[in-house]
């Protein structure tokens, strides 16, 4: 027992010398450009990629292996200071979420450009040499490469503190990480700043992945499996600090080691699979260390102190001619079932977006006027979607109360993880709604007897009741649009001008007698009731449910269409939802590599119209209108 639990805890002290230097470079990267990069996962990928091809090019010897190892990061490192350059440079002056969105399209590209260049097979590269062997530690063999590993992560963490703290770059890029604005006052070129930052942090990442080769395969999506558990230990270490990522790299994958290594173990009665816990465990910790030290380990507070936000233009109701508008489009909407036999696909499309126009206005109803970024809404769609499903198929209840019902399970959790998420805010607010998305995705991929595990639910289908697919078509839309407007109209009650005083000025808030935390947290389960009925729709329309609802990807999507419309404009949620679902349905039948179809055209939309698609074409009319004006003016 002793020594196969100290057999996993060395395993985990190599895994945490990898999982260190992909934190390590992205906590640079956030401490000086303040830019949550999406893309950082996909330099650990492409830096696994790299060294394969190196080490199939120039041989497994010595010097092809840890040379293959060293230009892999150095390409990346280049790789990433390109993208800095082309891409986000452009951007830095947008709203902080576009610069992820940003990020987000960049992963899209480089995950194509992998899949064109080596395929979509996983690729095992040889062993390192010298170190092909085992060394017996308590009568177990433990491999002499994963003991380099853990002697890695101290060493690199010591040469960037000499960097840090010994060099005339550390020291500025410790200043910029404290204030930025001054660093550039003083004379700083801030542009060469942020390149090199993005270099070095591209460069650990690959290493990390590089490193990585002899222990597992490069794989298409390993991206967005290793950005998140980076995340977590960036910020259970605490934003910005490199020591604070060693010590939350060391503390989770000693954790994770140790519940694997347990096992199976009985209590009292009672059957605890400690195993389980592997795939949710850093979560948990982080959910625990973000509730205990909001700001992390070795973290600030002031980090996380609720100072003014940036006030937003007053929200305005719609117009008459607006109104009559979106009267006009929903009578379109409700006659396309009429045209079925020529266009049969369209009312599945159709359904589709309003799903995820529903989706999208719940997430930006706390996004936008509330001012609480979530990266983890897809729980609250997913906890529909099962309640839905479950009160269906498990309990035999009608399918229209089912639909009804389902979405309380959703208002349960967001109630439940509102109520910490909002004792938070910034990026830590962010990470611990991404991480109870995370254990809510756990308890449905590994519940195999109630929730049907990775399998799902299958046999969710709308009551014959409703007589047709049309029947079915003209529900959806009918929900849909009660939920936007209900969101909308909860937005011009005393509840939403309380809850967008406490986005822009929230001492000032607490100061009139509002409770911000209370107000933030009934916001949290308004926004999860009805992301919650977007997921039970969801259920009914594509007749099964599985964990994948619940993914980071769903969560990130949401963003995605969040964004793309325009955070701060009613309208956009709707509009973005609608373009994104229509431009990944075209672009996945239009070619194999639709990702980076895609995501050029995020890319694009996001440099054109840095205030989304609503946004920006608000902007564009107020501009003419202003250049019409003087016009008139000089004609009367």
């Amino acid at each position: 027992m002793i020594s196969g639990l100290v057999s996993q805890l060395l395993n985990g002290l190599a895994g945490a010398s990898t999982l260190f230097l992909l934190a390590a470079g992205l906590s640079l990267i956030f401490g000086v450009t303040r830019i949550v990069n999406f893309a950082h996962g996909s330099m650990y990928m492409l830096g696994l990629y790299l060294a394969y091809s190196l080490t199939e090019r120039f041989g497994a010897g010595p010097l092809g292996f840890w040379g293959s190892v060293a230009l892999a990061a150095l390409a990346v490192a280049a790789l990433g200071a390109a993208v800095e350059m082309l891409v986000l440079r452009r951007v830095y002056h947008a709203p902080e979420l576009f610069q992820l969105l940003a990020t987000f399209a960049v992963v899209l590209l480089l995950r194509d450009a992998a899949l064109a260049l080596w395929g979509p097979e996983d690729l095992l590269g040889p062993r390192a040499p010298g170190m092909k062997g085992a060394v017996e530690i308590l009568g177990r063999a433990f491999p002499a490469y994963d003991l380099f590993l853990i002697a890695v992560g101290p060493a690199v963490l010591g040469l960037l503190w000499l960097i840090l703290h010994r060099t005339r770059a550390g020291v500025l890029i410790r200043a910029a990480t404290q204030d930025r604005e001054m660093v550039g006052a003083l004379g700083v070129n801030q542009a060469w700043l942020f390149t090199g930052i993005f270099a070095l942090g591209s460069g650990l990442a690959a290493l990390g992945g590089a490193l990585q080769l002899p222990r597992e395969p490069a794989n298409l999506a390993i991206d967005l499996a290793v950005i998140g558990e980076a995340f977590v230990v960036v910020v259970v270490g605490g934003m910005g600090s490199i020591t604070g990522a060693y010590l939350a790299a060391l503390l989770i994958a000693t954790v994770k080691a140790l519940c694997y290594g347990i096992g199976t173990v009985t209590l009292f009665g009672v059957t605890v699979a400690f195993s389980k816990l592997t795939l949710v465990v850093e979560f948990l910790v982080m959910a625990a260390v973000l509730v205990w030290r909001p700001w992390g380990l070795l973290g600030r507070a002031q980090a996380v102190a609720r100072g003014p936000g940036a006030v937003e233009p007053p929200l305005r109701p719609m117009g008459r001619a607006a109104g009559r508008w979106v009267w006009g489009l929903l009578l379109v909407l409700a006659l396309v079932p009429l045209g079925a036999e020529r266009f049969p696909y369209a009312t599945v499309l159709l359904v589709d977006m309003l799903i995820a126009a529903l989706f999208a206005a719940s997430l930006h109803f706390i996004m936008g006027p509330g001012g609480m970024h979530s990266f983890g809404h897809a729980a609250y769609f997913g906890l529909g979607a099962y309640g839905a499903g479950l009160l269906l198929l498990r309990w035999q209840l009608p399918m229209e109360l089912a639909l009804a019902l389902g979405p309380l399970l959703a208002l349960g959790g967001a109630a439940l993880f509102g109520w910490f998420a909002v004792r938070l805010a910034g990026v830590y607010l962010a990470m611990l709604t991404l991480a109870f998305a995370q254990i809510v995705w756990s308890v449905a991929f590994q519940w195999d007897d109630f929730t049907g595990g990775s399998n799902g639910l299958i046999g969710i289908w709308p009551s014959e009741r409703l007589g047709s697919r049309a029947a079915w078509y003209w529900l959806t839309l009918a929900l849909a649009a009660a939920g936007v407007w209900a969101l909308r109209r909860m937005l011009f009650s005393p509840f939403g001008y309380a809850m967008r005083a406490a986005r822009d000025a929230p001492l000032r808030a607490e100061a009139t007698g509002i409770d911000v935390a209370r107000v933030q947290w009934v916001a949290f389960m308004v926004a999860g009731l009805f992301c919650g009925l977007a997921g039970a729709l969801f259920a009914f329309a594509k007749g099964s449910i599985s964990p994948e609802a619940i993914s980071v990807g769903r969560s990130i999507d949401g963003l995605v269409m969040v964004l793309l419309g325009g955070v701060q404009t009613l309208a956009g949620p709707v509009v973005g939802a609608s373009v994104f679902v229509w431009l990944q349905d075209w672009v996945m039948r239009a070619t194999e590599y639709w990702r980076a179809l895609l995501g050029a055209l995020v890319l694009l939309l996001v440099i054109a119209f840095p205030q989304g698609i609503v946004g920006g074409l608000l902007a564009l009319g107020a501009r003419l209108r202003d250049r019409v004006s003087p016009i008139q003016g000089s004609r009367t």
